[in-house]
């Protein structure tokens, strides 16, 4: 039964704060004490045409967020609770809903649109609501009855929402056929432009669903005629929604767009960048972006060969337009926008034009140099700013992506003429001068090039610019702090020779401090660019600074010390501060890091420990997760660098470990204090033994709750590898709840098929965990007198490795950790693991491929287990 929900969503937009706190209260109450009737009134409101426009939308939201949730935990138990609604009271809403969409209002459609969607989400899969479709595509009516261009307008919506949001393996290829005719002759035939809006913007959402379409010559021509006919309609939407059907179809199915190139599409996004609205424009530069990713993909894939056998050739489009692709690119950089440097969200066409000519370079090399540098001769010097920013724009642009012999000529000519430009009275060429150097430094610098850009002749006028420059107005300064970032990371590999930076060490680090205490630096980033920066030049100094690097020590916990002292601050004062805490906190990390990493600096600063973590203790009072993360961080730096040393900390420390565990709301806390267990546990040895107890309570529980985050789940296991490494066979205890989850969870990545990017990254992240939770167990139990208890879970590990094995395009770091861990077994089971290699007929075929690998790595591990199995068979 519906309840007269009308005046009360309308109160719950009222100005009136009290009336709408009252209002928000009684549909909350509605929703938790009978679902079913308030859905059927949420439903029956949005569909009736005499209700307020304003109560049918807050009604269509209110369905849509009883359907989905951007939390994946909170969205499947929405769908698990819809599912379980009586079939008659989904069957009414059902109806609601397509009702609507042929109502005259278009936010009630637009809203119902979505929210078919979200329905179809759920009920698709589980075989449910079959009629869909069909009963979408009978709006659009047919030769003999003509259906109202409304709705075809809101159903076309509706079938873009619904590719959208459903994946295409729950679509039956016919109804997918049917979907992508009514899509694609909604874009040609019919002459309403609402309704060839709504067909474009729907045949982008359709396009994943193309795959055996586009294997068709006579439909694929078909779909990229008319998606090309509509980049040029009147109406500039529909231009920009063709042009985004591009960039898709760039994406999707670049192995077919060879026939389309040079007639079609090359000379249709060239005309639009110069001649379109900027939001067309921008899409059709995207296009060639687009292009260049696919492009750079294939050359990282296969490096260069492609042969016969290749699965996706590389069709070098991008260096066969290169003739014309370059100039269209090059004028657009001049097109750049007064205070463009001012908003960090800015996007433009210039901005758009040099970051695909960055691409360009990145896909061509060494041939985009000939054709930019005239546009950089012609224009550096010019008494128009726009001028001089777009040449230096292009010069940065090209740097990554030729070799550094092409470009470290150029590059050696220019630099004294960019680091001059570092005081042009226009504050874009600064910004995008500094920029430059950046990325002269990044891509041109270091150990491994061949032609020195920085040498003792030039450092001191470079470093002198960039201290200079990080006094500029905010956004210039911000660069100039990245500038010097990567020409300290430049120095990283130098070994332990003398850093060229050393006597200018003490001068950068009293810059970058002035810096992070300016007054406007939380402007344009520059406050946490300045304290990044100090990170690098600590990180990458030599032994030489380390007493300048102790200097620091004292500074950074005064500065923290100030933070935690401060009275009581507005909400976004206590936001800046934070971020300074956090800021603080990580760059003692990279010094803790940097000290505690030799022994002759090690003692050095273990005077400040005591303090270090009183500071880091009063951090965890300040409710915020960031820096309760950079806190963390900085306490597992310390306890692995003083050892043993840190057990004295384990008292105070242990309840902010346990609480940092048990924060499954902000689960990257809780992921980081599962890593800083594991420093404890390489710091402690088997003294964590006294806390193992309730560590391992909580991980237990951890891995056992739904309300947690997958990707810490992970970690966790890794972490059981870590503690059982540090206990030894005081593991013990623990193997009976910590075996049956790795086996539980070793046996769901086995039967794991998706395609999904996301859901493919964390099955290798799972696979990794528990490869590293085996080995540190079977490394912990080694040498013991208990490695037999390991012998009976050793059939399943071994069934996992093999799962592993016969997946074929393993990455590295799997198949590396999968063949230690048959090393381990054989390792520490010793005469015990014979007749179990003998029932694995896999792991000679296993090994033999490990020891072929190209990966050193892997062939370095898959030779000692190889060793470990000949010395224990034989033994």
């Amino acid at each position: 039964m519906a309840l007269e929900v009308t005046q009360i969503l309308l109160n719950a937009q009222s100005v009136d704060g009290t009336l709408r706190k009252q209002a928000e209260e009684t549909l909350n109450q509605f929703l938790q004490t009978n679902l079913q009737s308030f859905l059927i009134s949420l439903s029956a409101e949005l569909a009736n045409n005499d209700k307020p426009i304003e109560s049918r939308k807050l009604a269509g939201l209110m369905l849509k967020n009883a359907l989905d949730a951007k939390d994946h935990i909170r969205k499947a138990e929405l769908a698990r609770r819809w599912l379980s609604i009586d079939k008659s009271v989904k069957d009414q809403i059902k109806v609601c809903l397509l009702q609507t969409l042929s109502s005259p209002i278009a936010d009630a459609r637009s809203t119902s649109s979505q929210v078919v969607a979200k329905v179809a989400t759920i009920e698709l899969p589980q075989n449910q609501w079959p009629e869909l479709i069909s009963t979408l595509l009978l709006n659009m009516g047919s030769p003999q009855v003509q259906a109202p261009t409304h709705l075809k307008q809101a159903t076309l919506e509706t079938l873009g929402y619904l590719c959208e949001e459903v994946s295409s393996d729950v679509i039956a290829q016919d109804q997918i056929n049917s979907i992508l005719t009514a899509v694609v002759q909604g874009m040609n035939i019919e002459k309403n432009n609402e309704v060839k809006l709504a067909a474009t913007r729907a045949l982008y959402n359709a396009l994943g669903f193309a795959h055996s379409n586009f294997e068709n010559n006579m439909e694929r021509d078909y779909i990229i005629r008319v998606v090309c006919e509509a980049t040029q309609s009147t109406e500039i939407k529909t231009r920009q929604a063709a042009f985004e059907c591009l960039v898709s179809i760039s994406s999707l199915y670049y192995d077919k767009l060879s026939p389309y190139m040079q007639n079609a599409l090359l000379p249709i996004t060239v005309k639009a960048v110069r001649e379109d609205e900027e939001q067309v424009a921008l899409q059709a530069i995207e296009f060639w972006s687009s292009i260049c990713d696919e492009e750079i993909e294939i050359q990282e894939d296969y490096g260069g060969d492609f042969s016969g056998d290749s699965d996706l050739p590389c069709f070098y489009f991008i260096k066969q337009a290169l003739p014309t692709l370059v100039p269209m690119l090059l004028e657009t950089l001049l097109k750049q926008e007064e205070d463009q440097d001012q908003d960090e969200g800015a996007w433009n066409l210039a901005m758009a034009g040099g970051t695909c000519l960055g691409l360009v370079a990145r896909t061509v090399g060494d041939d985009i140099v000939p054709l930019v540098m005239p546009f950089v001769e012609q224009n550096i010097a010019k008494p128009d700013w726009r001028q001089r920013e777009a040449a230096t724009y292009a010069f940065g642009s090209i740097l990554e992506g030729p070799s550094p012999d092409k470009l470290a000529p150029l590059v050696n000519v220019a630099l004294n003429f960019i680091l001059n430009a570092m005081k042009d009275v226009n504050n874009h060429v600064k910004d995008t001068t500094a920029w430059t150097l950046g990325r002269i430094f990044e891509f041109l610098h270091g150990p491994n090039i061949g032609t020195a850009i920085i040498t003792e002749v030039n450092i001191h006028h470079i470093l002198s610019v960039l201290i200079e420059g990080m006094k500029d107005v905010p956004n210039v300064a911000e660069k100039s702090c990245g500038a010097l970032y990567f020409l300290a990371q430049g120095y990283e590999d130098g070994g332990s020779a003398s850093s060229p930076l050393l006597p200018y060490f003490e001068n950068i680090v009293q810059a970058l401090l002035v810096v992070a205490h300016r007054d406007d630096a939380n402007d344009s980033r520059l406050r946490t660019s300045a304290y990044e920066t100090l990170n690098e030049v600590v990180r990458c100094s030599t032994e030489e600074a380390a007493p300048l690097v102790m200097q620091l020590v004292p500074v950074l916990m005064f500065e923290l010390s100030s933070t935690l002292d401060t009275p009581k601050l507005s909400s976004e004062e206590r936001e800046k501060q934070n971020e300074l805490q956090g800021l603080l906190c990580g760059c003692l990390q990279v010094i803790v890091q940097k000290l505690g990493a030799s022994e002759s600096t090690k003692y050095g600063f273990m005077q400040h420990a005591n303090h270090l973590m009183n500071l880091f203790f009063r951090v965890f009072a300040c409710r915020n997760a960031t820096v309760h993360e950079e806190a963390m961080l900085a306490i597992g730096a310390l306890a692995y660098a003083i050892g043993q040393e840190f057990l004295k900390y384990m008292p105070d420390f242990y309840r902010y470990l346990e609480i940092g565990l048990q924060n499954f709301e902000e689960y990257q806390v809780c992921a980081i204090t599962v890593g800083v267990v594991g420093d404890i546990c390489r710091a402690l040895d088997d003294k964590i033994l006294l806390y193992c107890d309730g560590i391992m309570m909580q991980l237990l529980k951890a891995l056992s709750s739904n309300q947690l985050h997958r990707s810490v789940k992970p970690p966790i296991f890794s972490c059981f590898g870590d503690i059982a490494l540090a206990i030894g066979e005081s593991f013990e205890k623990y193997l009976i709840y910590a075996m049956p989850m790795l086996q539980s969870a070793a046996e769901l990545t086995a039967q794991a098929t998706s395609v999904d990017d996301e859901m493919i990254e964390y099955t290798s992240q799972l696979r990794n965990g528990i490869l590293e939770a085996y080995s540190g167990i079977f490394q912990g139990f080694k040498n013991s007198s208990k490695t037999g208890l390991m012998t009976p879970y050793s059939p399943y590990i071994l069934q996992f490795l093999e799962s592993i094995y016969q997946i074929k395009d393993m990455e590295d770091l799997v198949t590396k950790a999968a063949v230690g861990v048959l090393g381990d077994l054989v390792d520490t089971l010793d005469s015990s693991a014979v007749p179990l290699l003998r029932q694995s007929v896999f792991y000679k075929d296993f090994v033999d491929e490990c020891l072929s690998s190209d990966d050193p790595q892997i062939k370095e591990t898959a030779e000692w287990v190889q060793h470990t199995i000949n010395r224990v068979v034989s033994g």
